[in-house]
């Protein structure tokens, strides 16, 4: 099956408009429509923006890349059990 790449538009009364000529035999053809999505970037920008500053935690790590992914953790509530957490764990995992 031979592929081709497009760019074309949806128009008001759901339309496929396609902005190209094609140069392909007639006869039967698959459409598959990807859409796109608003950037990665874009959307975590809007994130940081609409949320307040938070201090950076203070970790001490002799690894540089472990520290920094530590420092931009939350830390562990003050009412947070291990034991508990281990606990309901194993009841989700064997269906207890």
């Amino acid at each position: 099956m031979q592929a081709y790449k497009l760019n074309a538009t949806i128009d008001e009364s759901g339309h496929l408009i396609i902005d190209e000529p094609l140069n392909i035999a007639p006869g039967k053809v698959e459409v598959i429509i990807l859409q796109p999505v608003p950037s990665l970037e874009s959307s975590r920008e809007n994130q940081t923006q609409s949320q307040p500053a938070k201090q950076k935690r203070i970790v001490e790590c002799s690894i540089p890349i472990l520290k920094e992914w530590l420092e931009s953790t939350e830390p562990t509530p003050s009412d947070f059990d291990p034991d508990q957490a281990k606990w309901e764990y194993l009841k989700e995992k064997h269906n207890l």
